[in-house]
């Protein structure tokens, strides 16, 4: 039997990219920051001392870390062997996005460029809003700039309930978004909005329209757990479309069935929060059968610390995460095999509120995989490549198995 466990920790870049400065980048390090931090005592909110990552660590996040930058994080030091096979990976992607890393590790790099709303102000086209205004029936919109998601809700989130009208608003990225109150509005209303968005906004090559629903009044607003990506498909067939047209499954936790368009994915499981996720993708993994693959994102180091800029965050958040590893890895079987990797970095030290360019690490863990380096690998998709190279199917032509030719031949 074989299966596999792919999670993604959302934005947990380990510096180090090649074209960093290429993305005004230069020098960005999520992970090697924020261990720094917590070294220095700068990371003392809700958590004291070093960053703790003794599973991770283990696994060889640390040294992952190391090949990329040259540096070992403090704290992330191994005392004794490692136990999985451990490395680096650089995106080759276009974007430093979350569909780009997405697609990429499952072996669909993207090769040309999203199109991107590029003004500060006014920034998505007046034909496109217009149109979006008549065919959703909407009182019209607010917004229409580059915005922070929790700025934009405190300086327009009253309005927005006054007048009815959504606040549409985007990024450096290549994204849509648009907030509404989930009551007030309507979650379902706005999720139709959102789907008309997507049709409208394919001719601009943007590849995600996001749903922002939040709760609130009174000038306080905060985001809820029922966000939803409407993203354009990948480029090319990715490890989940051949895997399920091998007769393999898929099961996505997360917004991982959103960022694939549901292409490819046999059942998405929909949690919020990171223990949440866990508790699904446990739950998952309980349940999943041989040639099956379940992918989590743990979104929450992206989202909520990293583009927040919320350093003890994002320490307390790893740190959690690493204490609930145990749960999964100790589930894995012969024949089984984890892999924990990144899509981007999101370096919460760095200016702004935008995702990173930087490698990210990779670390696979089962029972017969032999541990060791596999050191800096060219591509995400070498991820890919490795998942079809572990099942025994052909891959999608893209990346390179980090796996030796006969090194599986002993599993189960």
């Amino acid at each position: 039997m074989r299966r596999v466990c792919l999670l993604v920790l959302d934005s947990l870049g380990v510096g180090g990219a090649l074209d960093a400065e290429q993305f005004n980048d230069l020098g960005a390090d999520t992970l090697g920051h924020i261990a720094t931090a917590c070294a220095q005592g700068l990371a003392d909110v809700g958590r004291k001392g070093p960053l703790r990552l003794p599973t991770l660590s283990s696994l060889g996040l640390g040294l992952a870390a190391e090949l990329s930058t040259g540096e070992l994080p403090p704290g992330l030091e191994v005392s004794g062997p490692v136990s999985g096979k451990y490395g680096c990976a650089s995106e080759i992607s276009r974007g430093k996005d979350t569909p780009s890393g997405h697609f990429e590790m499952t072996g669909a790099p993207v090769l040309q460029n999203w199109g991107y709303f590029t003004p500060d102000t006014n920034s998505i086209p007046k034909e496109l809003l217009d149109e979006l205004v008549a065919r959703a029936g909407l009182p019209g919109v607010l917004g229409n700039c580059k915005a922070s998601g929790i700025e934009i809700l405190a300086r327009l989130g009253e309005e927005h309930l006054r007048s009815g009208r959504p606040i549409v608003y985007t990024s450096v990225d290549s994204v849509l978004q648009i907030a509404a109150h989930e009551e007030a509005f309507g979650l379902e209303r706005l999720l139709d909005v959102c789907a008309i968005a997507r049709e409208l906004a394919d001719k601009y090559r943007i590849a995600r329209v996001i749903a922002r629903p939040f709760v609130g009044d009174g000038g306080t607003f905060s985001r809820t757990g029922n966000r939803r990506d409407f993203s354009i498909p990948a480029p090319s067939p990715t490890i989940l479309d051949l895997l399920t047209a091998a007769g393999g499954t898929v099961l996505c936790v997360g917004k991982v069935g959103d960022i694939f368009a549901h292409r490819g994915v046999g059942k998405s499981v929909r949690a919020h929060g990171h223990d949440h996720l866990m508790d699904a993708t446990l739950a998952a993994w309980e349940g999943a059968g041989d040639r099956t693959l379940v992918m989590t994102n743990f979104v929450d180091f992206d989202s909520v610390h990293g583009h927040r800029r919320d350093v003890a965050g994002y320490a307390r958040a790893l740190e959690s995460l690493d204490a609930r590893l145990p749960e999964l890895l100790s589930r894995l079987m012969p024949g089984d095999l984890c892999i924990l990797t990144a899509d981007h970095g999101c370096d919460p030290t760095w200016p702004g509120t935008d995702h990173t360019r930087e490698r990210v690490p990779v670390l696979t863990y089962g029972p017969g995989i032999v541990a060791g380096s596999m050191g800096v690998r060219e591509s995400l998709s070498d991820i890919g490549a490795s998942v079809a190279h572990f099942f025994g199917i052909d891959g999608t032509g893209h990346g390179r198995s980090f796996f030796a030719h006969d090194e599986l031949s002993n599993l189960s």
